[in-house]
């Protein structure tokens, strides 16, 4: 991994595409030729107090940060050379197109799918700008890389615990407290695995990058002005957020304890049935609750109940450099100047009309 420390003092031209992203083959180092120096001009500040705050979300990549608003995401990365590029793409949600994937608890699930495949998206983009090597996944091999990673989180979180939970059933004859043991052990694992991964050298870096995404976030959704000469500004925030994907995890495995402790203790099989097919519901419960928290998390007992949320971002955010805050400056003022574009079309502008979504950070 490449000395990524130093500040960038080159000064490159800038190329700013917006892509709608329709190929069937995803070839950013084809499709975007966008390799940006941070400069004064190219980070305007787009977040004025007095402007309208967007949601917005976002997530850490390789040696680098993508931010997501309701109709574009961009994404900025370090390369090898020091500078960084980014990029702008468009991306409009299918709950915004089909009126019935957006009603409560549908859109849970619905998200959950989308941001899987956009988060797949902007790691291939951020491999390719970090190494300096062209990646090009094509839509099956994306497929193929989401239904492993489901496959692994399914069987790690649901299935093992429950075959765990039952070599032990003949000691509990109460059903209701068998399945809470068993969710207990599924937050475990959960903790566990975070806790694991945070020693490995690049995940560090990437929840570097994570707490860089959370501070820039912040600061915007507080109306600093969103430019490296504030940076003072925007490193004295805390890199925790109500509404992380971090917070969303843990969601998903309290609210699976209380649906699973009501449904007795049927045979073994019948039990990993129901946890996989109970998943979705899960999801969309869990995203109603996190969009509220955002909502109302300007009241404290809000703070309170999702407190234990926040404490495990801790382990998934560390301090960010200055480097790192620069290239999340960078990302969420290429989006915000996207957004700021007006409509294409007709769901374009019910999307600008009506009241901004609550984005689930990464």
């Amino acid at each position: 991994m490449p000395n990524l420390m130093s500040n960038n003092t080159d000064n490159t031209n800038n190329t700013n595409n917006i892509n709608n992203n329709t190929n069937n083959d995803i070839n950013f180092t084809s499709n975007i030729n966008n390799t940006n120096n941070f400069n004064n001009t190219c980070c305007t500040s787009m977040s004025n107090p007095n402007d309208k705050k967007l949601n917005v979300g976002g997530q850490a990549v390789l040696e680098g940060v993508m931010m997501r608003t309701r109709r574009f995401w961009s994404i900025a990365v370090r390369k090898p050379d020091n500078t960084i590029s980014s990029s702008v793409f468009k991306e409009v949600s299918i709950t915004n197109k089909k009126k019935v994937l957006g009603w409560p608890f549908i859109r849970g699930i619905v998200m959950l799918v989308e941001n899987l495949s956009l988060g797949f998206k902007a790691l291939s983009y951020s491999v390719n700008e970090a190494t300096d090597q062209e990646v090009n996944i094509s839509k099956k091999q994306m497929g193929i890389s989401i239904t492993i990673a489901l496959i692994f989180v399914v069987g790690i979180f649901f299935v093992l615990p429950t075959i765990i939970g039952r070599s032990f059933s003949g000691f509990i004859g109460n059903t209701i407290l068998f399945n809470l043991i068993e969710g207990l052990i599924r937050i475990a694992f959960l903790i566990c695995y975070i806790v694991l991964v945070s020693f490995l050298k690049d995940i560090k870096r990437l929840f570097q990058y994570h707490g860089a995404e959370h501070k820039t976030i912040q600061a915007y959704e507080n109306g600093e002005e969103i430019k490296f000469e504030n940076i003072e500004n925007i490193k004295k925030y805390s890199r925790l957020h109500l509404r992380c994907g971090t917070s969303f995890l843990l969601i998903v495995m309290v609210v699976s304890l209380f649906v699973f402790a009501l449904l007795g203790k049927p045979p073994l099989y019948l039990r990993i049935i129901s946890r996989i097919l109970l998943i979705p519901i899960i999801a969309g419960i869990s995203y109603e609750l996190i969009r509220l928290a955002g909502k109302f998390s300007k009241y404290k007992i809000v703070n309170i109940i999702f407190y234990p949320g926040l404490l495990l971002q801790k382990i998934t955010t560390r301090e960010p450099d200055d480097d790192q805050i620069e290239v999340a400056v960078i990302s969420l003022n290429k989006v915000l100047e996207a957004e700021s574009a007006g409509a294409q079309d007709e769901v374009e502008l019910e999307i600008i009309e009506s009241k901004d979504e609550v984005a689930v950070n990464a």
